[in-house]
This record gives structure tokens, C-alpha cells and sequence, in this order.
């Protein structure tokens, strides 16, 4: 198996029959074509391409964001409220750490705005506020520096509203966790249980090891381990 990279190979410990090259450039019948030189005869590619943020809904430019997927798009004043028009609110539109703890908060806060609790700023000082949020994204080096800035987005978001509590920092330290076994094992950090920043209780570890677990059905996933493969 190899994985292949546009900018800088993942710093994880794979296993002994992976390897990572620089950018796939071409195909020439089975043969595959990196930079730098390198090749590999593959019998499939998969394309993790990644986000791509794309409306076509919009026939209105001004309607419309454009930008590549990162922690802070411009345009959105408290990374929901659509500058160019205060009355379109885009919610979920970050690189993600966090996700639906975020998106909720977001919600709130534009509930907020539609309901006339919050009143929106003028454009100047709304392209100020993204502007001071995108000088801090672009001073992010480490996946930590990462979390936290999108914890204390998720944080503010919160004390604007009277959405329940949850425990921010908590939710960090959990991702930290996560991240450090992902980077140890990438092949078993998802048969790792982390406990919840609600109740304190660990989740139930899944009956088969992931890398094992081949049937996805529900009555698998609630059910008894599955049974190992019949020898021919």
C-alpha cells in the first residue's frame, strides 16, 4: 500500500507493508508515477481528496463563500454570519476539530441574530473581528495549537448564548488523547474508548478490533462478534 502527499508525508507509524511517497503525477497502465521519480505498480487508487466548499445553489456571487478548507474562512463574521449579507448564515463551514458541539453553538448564536436578541455589527467592524481571527489561525504550528484555537471559538460561541454547558477544556484534552493514539497506532487507535466530558463514562469498547471488523450492519454493530472467516 502507498500514500501519497501534496505538501508533507503523515507522521504516523505504518504498518511494515505501507510506504509513503510525494505527489501521485501520473498513470501509465498499471504503473504509477510520483514526484521525485519514484514508481508503483498498483492494482487501485483511491482519491482522498478531501473538502471541497462548493454552492452551486447560488446563482448570486454575492451569496455565494469560496474558500479552501481551513480553520477560519474569511467572510463570515463570527465564522457564521455571511458579511455581504447579514441575513445568510453558514453554519459547519470550518476545518474540523470540533464538529457537532460547534455546529450546535453556531446554531444558537444565529438563532439569536434571526430572532433580533443579537443585532449584527457594521461591515467594517465584522470584517475587523474575522480579520483579528484569521491573524491567530495563520500563527497555528502544532495540532494542539489547533484545538485550542478551535475551543476557544467553540467557547465564545457559548458564552453568547444560553446554550448548556459543556466542558471545553475537557473536550481538549480528549482530542489530545485521541491524537497521540492515532500517531502511535494508526492501525488501532480506533479500538481505544475515551470517556465522555457529560457523564464521565467511558464509551463500550466495540466487541471486534476495527481493523477486523468487516460487517458494517447495525445487527453486527449491537450484536455478538462477528464469526471468523470459514478456511476453504
Amino acid at each position: 500500500i502507498v500514500c501519497c502527499y501534496r505538501t508533507a508525508p503523515m507522521d504516523y507509524h505504518w504498518p511494515d507493508n505501507w510506504t509513503t511517497y510525494p505527489l501521485l503525477e501520473k498513470v501509465v497502465g498499471k504503473t504509477a508515477h510520483f514526484k521525485g521519480g519514484k514508481t508503483h505498480d498498483v492494482d487501485a487508487i483511491i482519491l482522498c481528496t478531501g473538502y471541497i466548499h462548493s454552492f452551486p445553489f447560488f446563482d448570486d456571487d454575492n451569496l455565494r463563500l469560496e474558500t479552501d478548507n481551513r480553520l477560519w474562512p474569511l467572510g463570515l463574521y463570527k465564522g457564521i454570519v455571511w458579511e455581504r449579507n447579514p441575513n445568510l448564515f453558514y453554519i459547519g463551514m470550518q476545518d474540523q476539530w470540533y464538529t457537532f458541539n460547534m455546529f450546535d453553538a453556531q446554531a444558537w448564536v444565529a438563532r439569536d441574530y434571526m430572532l433580533g436578541r443579537k443585532k449584527v455589527p457594521s461591515l467594517e467592524e465584522m470584517k475587523k473581528h474575522s480579520a483579528e481571527w484569521r491573524a491567530k489561525e495563520e500563527k497555528l504550528e502544532t495540532n494542539k495549537d489547533m484545538i485550542y484555537f478551535q475551543g476557544d471559538y467553540t467557547k465564545q460561541l457559548m458564552a453568547e448564548t444560553n446554550y448548556p454547558g459543556l466542558d471545553v477544556d475537557k473536550v481538549n484534552e480528549t482530542f489530545l488523547a485521541w491524537k497521540h493514539d492515532k500517531h502511535e497506532n494508526i492501525m488501532g487507535y480506533r479500538d481505544i474508548s475515551y470517556p465522555s466530558v457529560l457523564t464521565g463514562n467511558p464509551s463500550p469498547k466495540h466487541h471486534t478490533p476495527w481493523v477486523k471488523a468487516l460487517d458494517d450492519s447495525l445487527e453486527c454493530y449491537l450484536g455478538a462478534p462477528e464469526k471468523p472467516e470459514a478456511k476453504l
